[in-house]
């Protein structure tokens, strides 16, 4: 059985705080094959540079996903460095770095890819179904143990669509972006788990990981005002354990977790 820790988004420094400080007990607790993480939130909450990649893959992270904020902080070279991180399959044919890779792991294969929705998005992404159906017909002939999605989508509607549209053909089908972890995880008749949303890794006395005061000022005022990143207080860890069977690519189990810390 293939053991795969899929972490949410991390947000800011209290993120990476979290991550640090849980991630090797439950390495410990759980024994994963591979552990993943979305990382577009990674620095300042906003996007991911060399040095947070290299801070979290030393705390325990073998993969990253990715989202909307994946070129905010002009860290191109992060996806043609050999880096294990993915920008969105369904980006321009053109932008660097890959949307997919095949990780090889306990003498299995196993295929992550990375997309992004289009609906309340602001960038004119290309369509994440197509791309998905290009990726796995582009790669029918491997002997793929597992094959893992993460969808960074804003639109419930969407990602439960895609899960209709692709059930059976993938091993695991987990959402990222909107930062609260939805309470829909199930493994379909196909063998194909799922999770709307995944939640995220950050202060947890906030708004979907940034401090409460500025993001209610705009909201009474209609004037933008910065997004303020706590380095103190209480902190959320979300995350999925998928346990799924190599020989059938089929998920036997899926588990959420939730865990809270202080600082």
């Amino acid at each position: 059985m293939l053991k795969i820790l899929f972490i949410a988004d991390i947000v800011g420094k209290i993120g990476r705080m979290t991550i640090n400080k849980l991630l090797p007990k439950l390495k410990k607790e759980y024994c994963p094959d591979l552990v993943i993480a979305n990382a577009e939130n990674l620095t300042h909450g906003k996007g991911l540079t060399k040095d947070t990649i290299e801070e979290m893959m030393k705390a325990g992270i073998d993969w990253f996903t990715n989202g909307n904020h994946a070129f905010s902080n002009k860290t191109e070279k992060l996806y043609t460095n050999n880096f294990p991180v993915l920008r969105p399959a369904n980006y321009p044919i053109n932008t660097p770095g890959n949307g997919y890779s095949i990780i090889n792991v306990k003498e299995q294969q196993i295929l992550l890819i990375n997309l992004i929705g289009r609906i309340f998005m602001p960038m004119n992404y290309d369509c994440p179904f197509a791309k998905l159906n290009e990726i796995l017909s582009s790669l029918a002939n491997k002997n793929l143990s597992a094959i893992i999605v993460d969808m960074h989508a804003e639109a419930t509607s969407e990602k439960i669509a895609l899960r209709h549209y692709i059930d059976g053909k993938v091993s695991a089908l987990v959402g990222t972006h909107t930062h609260v972890m939805t309470a829909d995880q199930m493994i379909t008749d196909q063998g194909t788990s799922y999770l709307t949303d995944v939640g995220m890794v950050g202060l947890a006395n906030g708004i979907i990981g940034v401090d409460k005061e500025n993001v209610i000022k705009t909201f009474l005022t209609q004037i933008k005002y910065p997004h303020v990143m706590s380095e103190t207080g209480p902190a959320i860890f979300n995350a999925v354990l998928l346990s799924i069977n190599p020989k059938t690519q089929k998920t036997q189990k899926i588990k959420p977790i939730i865990k809270f810390i202080n600082f």
